[in-house]
């Protein structure tokens, strides 16, 4: 696999608090001449993206960074990025949830989410540096039973990112393709 092919697969991610619009824009533009799947972007500048970058995918993330937000804010933020032009979405699970093994309540969050945004990709971050290796496991379950498209390892402002005995936890609990 060469560079571009694996740039393909890369959502271009800038969602530091000080990024400004030309930072984003500069982002935006690197994402096009390397052919990047996505941008993902904080919500506040998918309008501008959008009227800038008709063609570029826009991604941004809900819940973010921690996850501990209700359903309906992150269904709210969701419904106001499509509605800005987002064309994917991110959402971070509610990690308190999960360490209460309340799982139903993970699952119809997931497809809630799923169900507000139609056939644009849902992708699922689990956070795992706050999970054990049993939570990852059953986590990546959930959203493999869900509607949702992908699942993720992190959001990158955690305690640290994704790890490799993570992603091996994740791959094999996969069992529906998510």
């Amino acid at each position: 696999m060469n560079t571009k092919d694996i740039c393909r697969h890369i959502d271009y991610t800038l969602l530091k608090a000080t990024a400004t619009k030309d930072d984003i824009f500069n982002l935006c533009e690197r994402a096009m001449e390397n052919n990047c799947a996505s941008v993902c972007i904080p919500s506040s500048f998918i309008k501008e993206v959008r009227e800038k970058f008709p063609n570029l995918t826009i991604c941004t993330v809900v819940g973010f960074p921690l996850g501990n937000s209700t359903t309906c804010t992150k269904t709210a933020e969701t419904l106001g990025a499509v509605y800005d032009g987002a064309n994917e979405i991110d959402m971070v699970i509610n990690i308190s949830k999960l360490k209460e093994k309340n799982y139903s309540y993970i699952l119809t969050e997931i497809n809630t989410i799923k169900k507000s945004i139609g056939n644009r990709v849902l992708k699922v971050i689990l956070e795992t540096c706050y999970l054990t290796k049993e939570e990852i496991a059953i986590a990546t379950q959930i959203v493999d039973n869900s509607s949702a498209d992908y699942v993720k390892t992190s959001t990158g402002f955690g305690t640290y990112g994704a790890r490799v005995e993570d992603v091996e936890i994740m791959v094999n609990n996969i069992k529906n393709g998510t």
